[in-house]
């Protein structure tokens, strides 16, 4: 210190505090001639103890006078100093950094200046300090005094003209602070930051693409700043490095596809959009790179496909359909299971064009690695059966498709159909709105016999009356309308005449059963007409309810389709169809008058000529012995089931109708019981909840009416049955 006051005049010092800057600036060129006569002279020890007296007497002060004065002898000193500067740095530029946290902006101000002449002279030999200055300039760019931000703007340029001229910058060391700060959201900070990062990416030696994942979580975090300039800068850096990594033959793609996948959904539709833009380059450029990230990325994808800006869908579909396009093995690491995870949760998304994709998806794994999605089937089978029940008719046909595919396997098949037969009981308004659609898809798609034939055997030992009531009808009325069972009719039509008919109608009989109507139905549509008159006498009191009018009611406007005209026209022989008539007969008795279904069937019936077109009068059943029916109206003369004969009568074409008869009477009499069982509980339920007075408690419980009349089986008799 007193080597320091001999060299440096007593004025000279005393100016360095003034008040004044003049002062201060004319005593800091005394400072700078001192200091270049002792380099001049070699003599580095007093230099030092100048320095010394520069830092502690003012540099660290507590009188800001004295500190504006340490840091303009500083940078004084080395201007003194010049190319002997850096031997003296350790010494000069610490006090420096640390007056740049000064809590006066002045002195804030005098520590950006003399930094800066510092740097001018000394240039790449301060590098070493650079991550202390790059902290200290990150701060200052966001400093409240506008002058200080001015200062600390023209050091940094100077800086950035330092580090990318030097071979000593270490981008190793740099990564680190740099990736520390880049999610803060000071806009100045961020200036600063994607001004350093476009700079140092300009410099050919300096790699900043291999560091690019540390640091480009941030840039995209800068995208959606509320300032124009922020998210034009970042997206420029963006759009430059994704520029580099097209022509780069060496990227890790992987680490930055994670941070795709998250900016893909992000709030921000610009960040959307970059990112689903990266994603796409990174799909066609990744190649084997991305297999293991197929399935982030799709989680990405999906839900764009329906965003609600244009552009970011349109990138998006080209994206989902390039990754479907490419064949990944699960040996090379694709995973299959992680894929069919996230298109199963986005089933369940609200978009529904991200469901149609998700659909998509699935098939596609099920068409090439069948094996292992089928391994995986209780992950997905429940969402794929509750997607039945999507308010969109496109998302439950690509469904069923999906459905269709697993059920090619008999396992998967009786699967499937049990569990759609459950989802019906479930949820009866599936079955209302749903059901016909997807019947008839699986139809087309399975074959429709094999799913009636399935449907039937599981409806067979259904334990809910009801339920199975209320399908069989939903069934047959697909049977009877849809134009995709065509075929499935005509094979019925041949019932009587070919043992492919005659199988099919015996396993739909067992399970139709559980509807009048629909054995009726049947029975019309085998040409059965004899059976379906003994089906119509068998019914009693108590089945012809509510219900079965309207369904009755359905079947007089179905007759009156294209589907019953061959039924029709075989009415212009009443000789030959007489069973057909006293059916139809047999139908309107059980019609109330006044409907407008007796006056359907009445007006047909009234059309019915009194003879036969091929010539044969018209006679009562009861006049006649014996008579054939032609059951196929293609001109076949082989009897139906009602000839006089008892065993021509019960068994035709290997059919025993009396034992089929039998069955669907055991069948109804389990419906009726049921019935009372359930009127007779809702009657307790509410009896026991309302007051009942004392006359109603004497009242017995009704009881069934012995004085019905007899059953079918006990009208038999003769077995011939009277119009």
């Amino acid at each position: 210190m007193a080597d320091a006051i001999s060299v440096i005049p007593a004025a000279v010092l005393r100016n360095l505090s003034d008040k004044l800057y003049e002062k201060r600036k004319n005593a800091a060129l005394e400072v700078e001639g001192i200091v270049k006569q002792l380099a001049i002279a070699g003599d580095h020890d007093k230099i030092t103890a100048v320095i010394n007296l520069l830092t502690n007497e003012y540099a660290y002060s507590a009188q800001a006078n004295h500190r504006k004065g340490g840091l303009i002898g500083l940078a004084a000193a080395t201007v003194g100093l010049t190319s002997e500067a850096a031997q003296h740095l350790e010494q000069i530029v610490p006090p420096v950094l640390n007056s740049f946290g000064d809590p006066d902006s002045r002195v804030r101000y005098y520590a950006c200046e003399a930094l800066y002449n510092i740097a001018k002279v000394v240039r790449g030999d301060f590098i070493v300090f650079f991550n202390q200055i790059f902290d200290a300039l990150c701060k200052l760019s966001a400093d409240s005094d506008a002058n200080v931000q001015s200062a600390a703007h023209l050091l940094d340029r100077l800086v950035k003209d330092i580090v990318t001229e030097s071979d000593q910058f270490s981008i190793e060391e740099f990564i680190p602070l740099l990736r520390e700060r880049m999610n803060v959201l000071n806009p100045y900070v961020r200036q600063f930051l994607v001004g350093w990062i476009t700079v140092l990416d300009s410099v050919p030696d300096i790699d900043m693409l291999g560091f690019l994942p540390d640091f480009l979580d941030g840039l995209f975090n800068m995208l959606s700043d509320s300032s124009h300039e922020i998210r034009q800068q970042a997206d420029s850096a963006l759009s430059e490095f994704l520029q580099e990594i097209k022509n780069s033959p060496s990227v890790d793609y992987g680490r930055m596809a994670e941070i795709l996948v998250q900016r893909a959904a992000s709030p921000d539709g610009f960040t959307r959009q970059t990112a689903i833009t990266w994603i796409n380059e990174f799909v066609r450029l990744g190649g084997d790179q991305l297999v293991p990230h197929y399935a982030d990325i799709l989680g990405a994808i999906l839900p764009c496909i329906a965003d609600k800006e244009e552009k970011i869908r349109v990138v998006a579909r080209e994206t989902n359909e390039e990754l479907r396009g490419i064949q990944a093995d699960p040996c090379d690491g694709f995973d299959v299971g992680a894929i069919l995870s996230i298109a199963r949760r986005h089933l369940s998304s609200e978009w529904e064009a991200t469901r149609i994709e998700a659909l998509h998806w699935i098939s596609t794994l099920l068409n090439r690695h069948r094996r292992v999605v089928l391994s995986l089937l209780s992950e997905i089978f429940e969402t794929l059966l509750k997607a039945l029940s999507d308010p969109s008719d496109e998302v439950v046909l690509l469904v069923l498709e999906v459905h269709a595919c697993i059920a090619k396997d008999e396992k998967h098949f009786h699967q499937l159909i049990v569990y759609l037969v459950q989802n019906f009981r479930v949820d009866y308004s599936l079955l209302e709105k749903r059901g016909a659609l997807i019947i008839r898809r699986l139809c087309v798609l399975l074959d429709a016999e094999t799913v009636y034939r399935k449907l039937s055997i599981i409806l067979q030992g259904e334990s809910d009356l009801d339920f199975a009531s209320i399908m069989v009808q939903a069934l047959n009325l697909i049977l009877l309308t849809s134009s995709e069972l065509s075929d499935l009719r005509e094979l019925l039509k041949k019932s009587l005449v070919n043992d492919a008919g005659k199988n099919l109608f015996l396993s739909l009989y067992s399970s139709w059963c559980h509807s009048p109507m629909a054995i009726i139905s049947l029975c019309l549509l085998a040409q059965a007409y004899q059976h379906a008159s003994s089906v119509i006498q068998s019914l009693v009191e108590e089945d012809i309810n509510v219900k079965f009018l309207l369904q009755l009611d359905k079947l007089i406007h179905l007759l009156e389709t294209p589907t019953f005209a061959y039924l029709r026209l075989q009415l212009l022989e009443p000789g030959r169809y007489i069973w057909l008539l006293k059916a139809l007969y047999g139908l309107l008795m059980l019609l109330p008058q006044q409907s407008i279904a007796f006056k359907i069937l009445w007006t047909r019936l009234k059309t019915v000529p009194s003879y036969s077109f091929s010539g044969e009068q018209f006679k009562p059943l009861s006049s006649r012995n014996a008579f054939s029916e032609a059951n196929d109206f293609g001109g076949s003369q082989t009897s139906e089931d009602g000839d006089v004969s008892e065993d021509q009568r019960n068994v035709h074409n290997g059919i025993n109708f009396a034992s089929w008869l039998k069955q669907f009477e055991k069948v109804q009499e389990q419906h009726r019981l049921h019935s009372k069982s359930l009127a007779l509980s809702r009657y307790s339920s509410s009896s026991s909840k309302d007051v009942q007075r004392p006359e109603e408690q004497m009242q017995p419980l009704p009881v069934p009416d012995t004085n019905r009349p007899p059953s079918r089986s006990s009208r038999r008799g003769s077995g011939q049955l009277q119009l």
